[in-house]
């Protein structure tokens, strides 16, 4: 079942004119726009990188929090989908259910829960799909084992921190406490360990990143090799990144990844990668905006400002203007400084690379999808704002 747009009037001229040549430039602006030709080689690149090296993939969906893009990545071979919170899940699964996705899909929530209300929440979850959830101290392990009672047994990963230090137990003997609880309660089911290095992602230079990533993997495998000297198998070893992806298939560690930006990348992911093999995904995603004045002698005004994208990253680029440069001009507004071969007038569509993709596809309700001119369709952000 597809969901239907809102009547409303910012949508009805791109809806009027879908299909046709030319009707991109029916798009009340800001829009977020998905290159599908793009997006289709990139879900095509990574299934096949992943593949090839006998790796799962496990995309991350708070990159796109679409069920649209989710089922797609299924299609594609991922062998189940990762999950930031409980809220993006049941959205985004609620969803893959009534489009009649098989409901068997492997949901891995990677943040540790906070309370005894959302391991409530995650059984009620394994309940429809195969829940894999993540601790890293025991009164969480303890919380999960009481609302799984009188349940089938829910699966459980130890988070381990490799060096970013935000979750996860911080060396080997807080994992032995954790994984030992574990093995206290039948109703939970120990499924492996997760070790995700979002402090690697973005590292500039591919040396300087395999590294890191080395001394982070390292960290990991020291968790693991003393799970397993104790006859506790260690099936499941997730994490990795989009920036890292290359780098994990080499270091052999991990047996499933959990790349998420790579269907769409963006600006600080492009500064990062450059040439190397983690960057030779396409930009899928912009951000569509109009001049709205040419007023001023040395810059003109644009209708994508601080509300349109996520700004942690810096500012955007202007796509196909190399020389010109993006300049944050209010909350509604920006201003783009022309290169000496740019001329903007009065109405015109730019296309803005996002600093940081996550973020900004979480402003949006819907994300226009487009090859090259021609707007075919939709996809609702399903679980925008879902971070409970």
């Amino acid at each position: 079942m597809r969901e239907l747009l809102p009547d409303e009037p910012r949508y009805r001229d791109a809806l009027a004119h879908l299909g046709e040549s030319g009707s991109i430039e029916h798009l009340a602006t800001p829009a977020l726009v998905c290159d599908l030709d793009r997006f289709d080689r990139n879900l095509e690149r990574m299934a096949r990188i992943t593949a090839d090296a006998g790796v799962s993939l496990r995309p991350h969906v708070k990159s796109h929090k679409s069920s649209y893009v989710a089922r797609r990545q299924l299609e594609s071979g991922a062998a189940g989908l990762a999950f930031a919170k409980l809220s993006e899940a049941e959205s985004v699964l609620r969803a893959l259910s009534l489009d009649g996705t098989d409901a068997s899909i492997s949901a891995l929530i990677t943040s540790p829960l906070s309370s005894a209300a959302q391991a409530w929440r995650a059984t009620e979850l394994a309940t429809r799909c195969d829940v894999l959830v993540v601790v890293d101290n025991v009164e969480g392990v303890v919380e999960l084992a009481q609302s799984a009672d009188g349940h089938a047994a829910l699966g459980v990963l130890l988070d381990v921190d490799v060096g970013l230090g935000r979750t996860g137990v911080a060396g080997v003997d807080q994992a032995l406490r954790v994984v030992e609880e574990i093995h206290r309660h039948p109703q939970l089911r120990f499924a492996g360990a997760q070790g995700y290095g979002g402090h690697l992602q973005h590292l500039n230079g591919r040396a300087q990143r395999r590294d890191a990533t080395q001394r982070s993997t390292d960290r990991f495998s020291e968790v693991v090799a003393a799970l397993e000297s104790r006859g506790v198998t260690v099936a499941l070893r997730t994490g990795g990144g989009t920036g890292t992806a290359g780098i994990d298939i080499e270091l052999g560690v991990f047996n499933e990844l959990q790349c998420g930006s790579y269907i769409f990348m963006d600006r600080e992911y492009r500064d990062a990668l450059g040439d190397d093999p983690e960057g030779r995904f396409e930009q899928s995603l912009f951000i569509a905006a109009r001049v709205i004045s040419t007023n001023q002698p040395n810059f003109v005004t644009v209708d994508a400002g601080l509300k349109a994208m996520a700004t942690d990253a810096g500012a955007p680029l202007v796509e196909g203007h190399d020389q010109a440069t993006y300049g944050f001009f209010g909350d509604e507004q920006g201003l783009i400084v022309p290169g000496s071969s740019d001329t903007f007038t009065r109405g015109q569509r730019v296309m803005l690379v996002p600093p940081h993709c996550d973020p900004t596809v979480d402003r949006y309700d819907v994300m226009w999808l487009a090859r090259r001119d021609v707007v075919e369709g939709w996809a609702t952000v399903t679980a925008r704002g879902c971070s409970q």
